[in-house]
């Protein structure tokens, strides 16, 4: 069984990583591990109409908070949505800055199989500045086409409940189907019932180093 003590989650956008392990996040912080969050995007191009440039910040600021995350482990870049490719070295150099910053003994960053040009700049360069760390993908469904469930972190319904309460703060982002509390809970669920636990979130791993 994995114990880290030590913790990076990689979002490629604000929410991300709630989305893909924001139970896993929630837990952590209850047992004490120390976790860090950090997000490429903070999105203002995305947000629809009559709301602010810095929304998704404050939203992000808001919501990895109530996962247990204190202010100063969060760090947010301003890259410019869909347009990370185009950045890659800049950011493979920020990931190594990173990597001796907060010196991580397990990372968590979007699947392999994520389809979008922004995850799949921070998994491939993510997995070139951590390697000699532990990987793990998390999954975000509507992005994976293929997803193979080799790790499961069991949630308790607390764990649960921080997570959703976290993606609730995104109000920005509520008019979209992923975002809705039933889907969250569906999911967790259906993970749970795959490695015998009520509630759970699934991950791949791609190196365990123990």
């Amino acid at each position: 069984m994995l114990h880290p003590q030590r913790i990076l989650v990689l979002a490629p956008h604000t929410d991300d990583g709630e989305l893909g392990c924001g139970g896993t996040i929630a837990r952590f912080c209850r047992e004490g591990r120390e976790v860090w969050y950090a997000a490429f995007c903070l999105c203002s191009r995305s947000l629809p109409d009559g709301y602010a440039p810095d929304t998704l910040e404050k939203e992000c600021r808001q919501a990895t908070a109530l996962l247990g995350i204190p202010p100063e482990r969060l760090i947010l870049f301003n890259y410019e949505v869909r347009e990370l490719p185009g950045s890659r070295q800049q950011i493979l150099e920020e990931l190594l800055a990173l990597n001796k910053k907060v010196q991580p003994d397990m990372v968590l960053l979007p699947a392999s199989s994520d389809v979008h040009q922004d995850h799949q700049v921070i998994h491939q360069e993510g997995l070139r500045a951590f390697k000699n760390t532990t990987f793990a993908g998390y999954e975000l469904p509507w992005n994976n086409y293929s997803f193979r469930t080799n790790y499961f972190m069991k949630l308790e319904s607390a764990d649960l409940g921080r997570k959703i309460a976290s993606l609730q703060v995104y109000r920005s982002q509520a008019h979209r189907n992923y975002m809705q509390e039933e889907f969250i809970r569906s999911l967790a669920r259906v993970r749970g019932v795959q490695c015998n636990h009520p509630l759970a979130e699934a991950f791949e791993i791609y190196k365990l180093i123990s």
